[in-house]
Order: C-alpha cells, then sequence, then structure tokens
C-alpha cells in the first residue's frame, strides 16, 4: 500500500472508501448485538420522549450506535495510521471518552436511580446527627458537595447514569492529556495559534486551558446535539470533511488519513442513522466523536477554525446554557425545550426539516472557514 502515499489526495479518497466499507460489513453486526443485548431506549427513562409525543415512536431504538465509528476508526488506525507523534494521542482521547459515554449509556439503561444529598440536607445534618465524627466528615466535604451539587443544574435529570460533576472530572484528565500532548510534545511551534489574515499569536502555556476548554466544550456540545435521527452525524461528517482538506493543505498524512477514516466511518453511521434510524450515537459515539474532531483540529493548529467547522454544536449547547441561566434567574423558559432542536420541534418543525437545514448551516459555516483558512 505504499503508492498510496505518493499522492495524498490519492490516500484520502481510498481511507474513506476503505473505511465506509469497513463500518458497513461491520454495522448489522452491531445492530444485532444492541438488539440482543436490549440496549435500548426506554420510555420511562428518556425525559425527550415523555415531553413530545412525536418521539414516541422513538422507544425501543438500540443506543450505542456509536460504537460503529469508534471501532472502525480504531480498526483502520491500529492497522494503517498508529503513529505516536500524530494519532497516538487522540487515539487515546477518543477512546476514554468512548468509554466513558458508554458507561453512561449503559447506566442509563440499566442503572438503579441515584440518589444525591443536597447542599441543604448536608448542613442539617451537620447540625442534627448524633455521630460527631460523621459531622466532622460532613463538614470536611462541603466543598465537595458544593461542587457536585453545582454541576446539576446542568441536567435536569441528573438520577441514572454518571453524573454531570463525574463527566466533569473525567473530561478533565481527557483535556489534561490533550494539553500535554499538545504544548510538551508536538514542539514549542504548538504554543502559537494560528489567526486567519494575520498570522500567529503566542499564547505559551496558556494554551493548556485553553486546550482543556475546547476539547471538554466540543465532547458536551456534539453530546447534546445527539437528539434527532441524522443530527449529530451529519454535522460532524462535514466538520472532519473540513478538517480533512485542511490536512490535506496542510500535507500532513497523518491527520488526512485519520480524519478520511473519521468521514468514512460515519458515512456508514448516517445511513443506519437517518429517519428511520436502525440505531442512534448514543453517548459512546458522541462524546468520543466531539473530543476526537476537537483534538485533531488543534493538533492541527486550526483553533480560530473550530467553530466554523462545528457551527451548529456551538449554537445546540448555548440554547441549552441560556435555557439554564433564563430558569434559574428569571423564573421561566426561554425556549420550549432545549436544546435548539427540540425547540424546533415543538414549534412544529418536522424531523427532516430541522436535520437538513442544520445539516446545510454547518456545511456553509465549514466552506465559510475554509475560506478564512486560505493562505
Amino acid at each position: 500500500m505504499d503508492f498510496l502515499y505518493q499522492n495524498l489526495l490519492t490516500t484520502i479518497l481510498f481511507f474513506i472508501i476503505f473505511s465506509s466499507l469497513i463500518a458497513f460489513v461491520l454495522a448489522p453486526l452491531i445492530i444485532h448485538l444492541l438488539y440482543k443485548l436490549k440496549i435500548q431506549r426506554k420510555m420511562e427513562l428518556d425525559p425527550s420522549l415523555q415531553a413530545n409525543q412525536k418521539r414516541v415512536k422513538k422507544a425501543g431504538t438500540p443506543i450505542m450506535g456509536g460504537l460503529l465509528i469508534i471501532i472502525t476508526i480504531l480498526i483502520v488506525t491500529l492497522l494503517f495510521n498508529f503513529e505516536q507523534k500524530f494519532t497516538y494521542v487522540p487515539i487515546g482521547v477518543m477512546g476514554l471518552s468512548a468509554l466513558l459515554g458508554g458507561i453512561d449509556d449503559l447506566l442509563n439503561v440499566f442503572g438503579q436511580k441515584r440518589k444525591i444529598r443536597s447542599l441543604k440536607l448536608t448542613l442539617k445534618l451537620i447540625r442534627c446527627h448524633r455521630n460527631k465524627f460523621y459531622r466532622l466528615w460532613l463538614i470536611v466535604t462541603i466543598p465537595w458537595i458544593i461542587f457536585r451539587n453545582t454541576f446539576l443544574i446542568l441536567s435536569s435529570h441528573p438520577t441514572r447514569g454518571v453524573l454531570p460533576h463525574e463527566k466533569i472530572i473525567l473530561q478533565l484528565i481527557t483535556g489534561l492529556i490533550t494539553a500535554w500532548w499538545i504544548v510538551f510534545k508536538l514542539g514549542n511551534q504548538w504554543l502559537y495559534i494560528w489567526v486567519p489574515f494575520n498570522g500567529e499569536i503566542y499564547l505559551g502555556y496558556w494554551m493548556i486551558p485553553v486546550v482543556v476548554f475546547t476539547v471538554m466544550f466540543f465532547a458536551n456540545a456534539v453530546n447534546i446535539s445527539d437528539g434527532l435521527d441524522g443530527l449529530s452525524g451529519g454535522v460532524l461528517l462535514s466538520a472532519f470533511g473540513g478538517l480533512a482538506i485542511i490536512s490535506f493543505l496542510q500535507n500532513n498524512a497523518h491527520f488526512a488519513i485519520l480524519n478520511a477514516t473519521a468521514i468514512g466511518a460515519l458515512i456508514a453511521y448516517i445511513y443506519f442513522n437517518i429517519k428511520p434510524a436502525r440505531f442512534q450515537m448514543g453517548d459512546i459515539g458522541s462524546l468520543s466523536m466531539g473530543a476526537l474532531f476537537a483534538v485533531t483540529a488543534l493538533a492541527q493548529n486550526r483553533l480560530l477554525i473550530i467553530p466554523f467547522f462545528g457551527f451548529i454544536f456551538i449554537v445546540e449547547i448555548f440554547s441549552v446554557i441560556l435555557q439554564i441561566i433564563w430558569r434559574h434567574l428569571l423564573g421561566k423558559r426561554l425556549f420550549k425545550m432545549a436544546p435548539l432542536h427540540h425547540h424546533l420541534e415543538c414549534l412544529g418543525w418536522s424531523e427532516e426539516k430541522i436535520v437538513m437545514r442544520f445539516w446545510i448551516i454547518n456545511l456553509f459555516m465549514m466552506f465559510f472557514g475554509l475560506w478564512m483558512a486560505m493562505p
């Protein structure tokens, strides 16, 4: 296969086709496995199904369909593109995020209701509990309880699965791994960020919190956007398409192959995910693909292009943030339901209309970002 690497465009096209074919072969096996293990959406456990009668038919659809994307990328990368400097860490971050998402998916389906003690109850126990050592323990752990309960506002139904504060801690670890790799392993040139039309700006070690935030932000943004059949997959397709073009322009074969592999896997995934979906991405796919998108874009030194390539993801997560602010500060909702795609559903938009328009908007913004990235 050495002849492929003589022409980068040929390489990109080959790996798109190759990974897509692998994913199409794997898809029926994964779908069968998910049905057999009954890893499916349940009406009584899914608030979005309960809140919108149009979504009732989605009950029973297997989740964790993101396994198809993850397994395909792992197979192709481990066989043909596992290079320590370029793909070792992105694949590792994707794997850690997939593990977190997979645990969350399984707990949401099979887990028990988790009890969460409020700060108010903790303070009451400090005053009233008979055991003075237990009271002392509660006093010592108050900062942790405040931290944990603060993040509960990010979820309307934090009773099953991995809780928000637990996700944040694990995502922080993946973000720190990415920052360590980019800042200390890729070279001093990665302490600069590329700026459209203006060259570069030196961030130095401020790059570390920037990288950590970006990885955490987009992992959650893709996760929030995964609510309609085909939505997150189609937006990711244009996002990784833009990254593939960037890697081609940079003449970086390893990132080009990685992006092409993601594109091929997403093509097969979307085929089975468009309405009516045979499976849905689940947290295992959305968290891992959001992290991989952010890591790859950062490693290609295109931080300021990420908002264009992942435009819809940003819109979706900010609709949730605004909803939380409105509800807690003003006591009312800004949207009928958050994120934005559910609000549009409540206004009467069809699922297909929302998905297609979001695809087109993100595709347009991706092309706009590419135009800005041109030398």
